[in-house]
């Protein structure tokens, strides 16, 4: 499980991302270099990380369900994905 503050962290990154998208994307089309570099730092998307939602674990992320590898398998296997079984063949 990690820190909360890498959490909170994230989190916060994710929010500024989300206020400076638009003025972002409007100081890149008009080419001015000089208001971008005023702007804070983790309002650039490159600077998010996936994380687990749940736990927060950084590495064996599952873009599509927004759970880590471990937390996906043991949600699976207790049927609170819908739709996701355990393959037997």
């Amino acid at each position: 499980m990690a820190r909360e503050s890498l959490k909170a962290r994230e989190r916060k990154r994710e929010r500024l991302v989300a206020k400076f998208e638009a003025k972002r994307a409007a100081l890149k089309e008009a080419g001015d270099y000089d208001a971008l570099d005023k702007l804070p730092r983790n309002s650039s998307k490159v600077r998010l990380h996936n994380r687990c939602k749940l736990t927060g674990r950084p590495k064996g992320y599952m873009r599509k369900f927004g759970v880590s590898r471990v937390t996906f398998r043991e949600m699976a296997s207790d049927g609170k994905i819908p739709g996701v079984t355990k393959a037997s063949w």
